[in-house]
């Protein structure tokens, strides 16, 4: 019988040729035993040179597979062991369990690890995508060709800004001021650049929305720049949830759009924002939006300009309204006014605002907020006596009362708070450097109900010009956070620690 031309040569005979024992006979002839020397074989050499081990191998493959190999057992199909599996694949057992087993095992998993399981396979990377409820959108590509309904098919709340804006996604230069983040290049100037080149235009927008709306009729939340009239109507007819709305750089006649959503709550309408984009918000829009939008509860308007009729039509229409914000406000003169009109108002909010109200006319002709309950008043200029004098007239039925950060409360200032109803109970001042002790006292001792105080950051306050009054009046209250001159707490908490002094003879002036 003749042997493979490949097969190693040995001296000694054997019955059975093709056995495994004489492929492994290894050793030399006799002739040549003093002269061989055993020689530590390589992985290399014994995985590629060395054809007994292939043999043996290919013999283990033959139990292993299914179907028998075509090529004799004497020459090893050296394709066939190459494809020989060394590691065999585990069963995939998560195929055993349906996607509700699954879903249900994904949503009690924390949301930082749902990234990592849309990587294991396509169908982890499904399910993961059902559990997504909030999505903000940077590429409008991925809403116009449709991926994102298919990758996250049971949104709720959806951020369009990022996608509506054409500006340069690589220039690595972002700019941010609070509702809106855009990124920018050397050509961009800063003066309104986000005009209408650098959104997309309004039919690509209106195509998107519709798209939108037919496929997410369970949105809850949308956030959008640039809409038209014609995008938001898609939204109002097919989206029969939609409970917050919040609209960048809209006309007066886009809010028409919005008549037809009856179950809006939260509405946030940002007109202009410095340095950013212009578009205008007059007494026009806010009296589409009342008329429209009449179960509102929660409106904040930034950058909105308007004047009572608006402000009047609001309080008329939106009779469920109790939280009204103002950010960066551009009204008329008189518009404190129309807040008389907000019958279950109890949150009044006041923000960057550079004038309260520049005329707001005769007292007797101001009216009253009856329910309301807090007034806030956030980095504000309020140098203005008459203007602030209104506000308080008009807010004299609060119970918390909130000053941060605000520019020209000064103690004169802050003396027309007496106006208030005795029945005050909250009071908290922090960032107002001209608030002295005096005029925080006059204030005080005529408040009977106050319960909490908090006075943080008013460098003008010292602890060491507490009155035996008001020190009596600290004793009495509910909750006491007291830290008005940072510079002194930390002066204190130092005493005895020896910083601030061991670098004093590195500084000391050298004497003539």
């Amino acid at each position: 019988m003749s042997q493979s031309p490949e097969s190693p040569k040995s001296p000694n005979t054997n019955p059975n040729p093709n056995s495994d024992q004489d492929y492994l006979n290894l050793e030399p002839p006799p002739s040549l035993k003093s002269k061989w020397k055993p020689k530590a074989l390589s992985l290399p050499d014994i995985w590629v040179k060395e054809q007994a081990l292939k043999h043996v191998i290919y013999n283990m493959q033959q139990q292993f597979s299914r179907t028998p190999s075509s090529s004799p057992p004497s020459e090893p199909d050296v394709t066939s062991f190459q494809s020989f599996p060394l590691d065999p694949i585990e069963p995939d057992y998560s195929s055993l369990l349906s996607d509700v087993v699954l879903l249900g095992i994904f949503s009690k998993l924390p949301v930082s690890q749902h990234v990592s399981n849309s990587l294991v396979c396509k169908r982890w990377l499904y399910l993961t995508g059902r559990l997504v409820q909030s999505l903000k959108v940077k590429d409008w590509s991925f809403i116009s060709s449709g991926r994102v309904f298919n990758r996250f098919p049971n949104l709720t709340d959806l951020d369009l800004v990022g996608s509506c804006i054409q500006m340069p996604k690589d220039s690595g230069v972002l700019v941010t001021h609070k509702t809106v983040s855009v990124y920018v290049d050397t050509s961009s100037t800063f003066a309104g650049f986000l005009g209408k080149t650098a959104l997309l235009p309004l039919n690509v927008i209106d195509t998107g929305l519709a798209m939108v709306a037919e496929k997410y009729p369970n949105l809850r939340r949308l956030v959008v720049i640039g809409a038209s009239e014609e995008g938001l109507r898609q939204i109002a007819v097919r989206c029969y949830t939609l409970q917050e709305l919040e609209l960048h750089c809209c006309g007066d006649l886009a809010l028409k759009g919005i008549s037809g959503i009856k179950n809006l709550q939260v509405m946030k309408l940002i007109g202009s924002v410095n340095g950013f984009y212009y578009s205008t918000i007059s007494d026009i829009g806010l009296t589409l939006l009342a008329q429209g939008c009449k179960r509102l509860v929660k409106l904040e308007l930034c950058g909105c300009e308007g004047s009572y009729d608006g402000v009047k039509a609001i309080g008329q229409c939106c009779q469920m309204l109790e939280e009204l914000s103002f950010y960066d406000h551009r009204m008329d003169g008189g518009w404190l006014a129309g807040l008389s009109y907000c019958s279950n108002l109890k949150t009044l909010k006041l923000k960057s605002c550079k004038s309260t109200d520049t005329s707001p006319g005769a007292d007797e002709h101001l009216g009253t907020c009856l329910t309301l309950e807090e007034l806030h008043l956030q980095q504000c200029h309020i140098r203005d006596k008459q203007s602030v004098k209104a506000l308080f007239l008009v807010c004299e039925n609060v119970r918390a009362i909130d000053f941060r950060n605000c520019w020209g409360l000064d103690d004169d200032v802050f003396s027309l708070a007496t106006s208030f109803d005795r029945r005050v109970k909250v009071l908290s001042v922090e960032g107002c450097s001209l608030l002295t002790i005096k005029g925080l006292e006059s204030v005080l001792l005529s408040w009977k109900e106050l319960q909490q105080l908090r006075v943080m950051s008013c460098n003008n306050i010292k602890d060491t010009e507490v009155t035996p009054e008001l020190a009596t009046l600290f004793s009495m209250l509910k909750e006491l956070k007291w830290r008005p001159d940072s510079q002194s707490l930390l002066l204190s908490n130092l005493v005895g620690t020896g910083m601030g002094k061991k670098g004093g003879r590195f500084f000391q002036r050298s004497k003539d």
